[in-house]
């Protein structure tokens, strides 16, 4: 879908990125963790966009989002289709800034506000002063505390751009210095600061500094010291907390958790007491559910953070797959992913993701007896989608070793089937027992 041509003679552009973690806000890096800088750029960037919008909604001027990475696909999914996108042209940031003031006066605007993403003092009364000066005055600048700007705009197409020392602390003078060549009038809003390196992170919110985990891994578990340190490990991510919840296992399950590295915690057996005891001690944005004997893909975290850009997406989980090397069961994997594409219903073992945020406010696993998962994940599918993330998490076969092959894929679907009826999880304990 194409975006929609210039309608109004005015415009804010907003200079921004699409958010990807180990590319995004790269020297913030080691204070917040790749997912942790890709998840700070990204509020930032909404709360931008949200200020823009409210004065361009009240006003009647065009808002486009001019953006580098991604897609305006991935873009419009993420902020929306009330904007303009238009991805940025090569070259360095002068030449970039340069062309996109070029493409929108070309197409008749005639005033033209152009601002980044990471300005967490940005305030609607400062967008409102820039535009408003450009009936008066030729550039309008808002001086960075880093020697740059976060703003500029223009009422006609100048190049003030070239061979400026992009990265230096004197980008604002080596502006003003041609702006004044030739013979601009200049109007400077307040100066604000970009959030781009870790000191400028302390100085804007130290709290943040206190780095927390993107995502808590949380995994209930019960005698499950033959494949324990397996699922951890495939669970490693310096973005990570790995929880453990162990329901009283008799094996060497607690210290085999623990040789792997994960932090573990008792409670009395059950999964949904042993889960929502792991919910309650997490300190992630995002909570992941896993089984004891599941891997997680390779990349997952990447994936997790890429299905949670749609703000309608609530929660997610990957495709089904098991390690069981049985003809029967390949047919059997791909009619669950099918049916749990279709239904949005995930089983447990493909590990569900969710935001803390939602997962509170919907107070937890509820108290069943048997499929918490589905159940829980009907309870999500009324606040927003759910996301079957491309990539598989394999799970072990060994009940379907244990119950075979056919009676076990009976029992599951019959499972999925009553409780997309609602019938109650007593009866179904029936059902689940050897």
């Amino acid at each position: 879908m194409r975006s929609r041509k210039n309608t109004l003679p005015h415009r804010f552009i907003i200079f921004g990125r699409y958010p990807v973690p180990g590319r995004t806000k790269t020297r913030l890096i080691q204070a917040l963790g790749p997912t942790g800088a890709a998840d700070l750029h990204r509020r930032l960037t909404e709360k931008t966009v949200e200020k823009v919008k409210e004065i361009g909604s009240r006003r009647s001027i065009d808002v486009e989002f001019c953006f580098e990475g991604g897609s305006e696909g991935k873009a419009r999914r993420w902020l929306g289709s009330s904007m303009i996108y238009s991805q940025q042209e090569s070259g360095d940031l002068g030449e970039r800034m340069y062309l996109a003031f070029r493409k929108v006066f070309y197409r008749g605007c005639r005033r033209v506000v152009l601002l980044g993403t990471d300005i967490p003092q940005l305030r609607t009364e400062l967008l409102e002063e820039a535009l408003d000066a450009l009936m008066e005055y030729d550039l309008v600048i808002g001086p960075s505390s880093d020697g740059g700007y976060w703003l500029m705009g223009l009422n006609r197409p100048f190049n003030l751009f070239q061979g400026l020392n992009w990265g230096s602390r004197t980008v604002l003078e080596q502006t003003i210095s041609l702006a004044k060549r030739h013979d601009l009038m200049v109007h400077r809003l307040e100066t604000l600061t970009d959030i781009d390196t870790v000191e400028d992170l302390k100085q804007w919110q130290p709290d943040e500094m206190n780095r927390k985990p993107y995502l808590s891994i949380i995994i209930p578990a019960l005698n499950e010291g033959f494949n324990i340190q397996t699922t951890i490990l495939s669970a490693h991510h310096e973005d990570a907390e790995i929880i453990v919840i162990d329901g009283g296992s008799i094996d060497n399950t607690v210290t085999q958790a623990m040789d792997a590295g994960a932090r573990v915690e008792t409670s009395p057996r059950g999964r949904v007491i042993q889960q929502n005891r792991g919910a309650m001690l997490a300190l992630g944005r995002v909570i992941l559910f896993l089984h004891g004997d599941t891997l997680l893909p390779t990349h997952y975290m990447t994936h997790i953070f890429e299905a949670l850009m749609d703000p309608k997406t609530v929660a997610g989980s990957f495709r089904f797959k098991t390690d069981l090397d049985h003809p029967l069961m390949k047919i059997i994997e791909c009619l669950t992913n099918f049916r749990s594409q279709i239904l949005k219903m995930p089983y447990g073992d493909q590990g569900l993701f969710v935001r803390r945020s939602v997962f509170e406010c919907l107070g937890g696993f509820p108290e069943v007896s048997l499929a918490e998962d589905l159940f829980f994940v009907r309870l999500l599918s009324k606040r927003g989608r759910i996301r079957i993330v491309p990539f598989k998490a394999i799970t072990s076969g060994r009940r379907w070793r244990e119950l075979g092959v056919l009676r076990t894929t009976l029992i599951n679907q019959v499972i999925v089937a009553c409780c997309y009826l609602g019938i109650s999880s007593k009866a179904l304990a029936r059902l689940y027992s050897p």
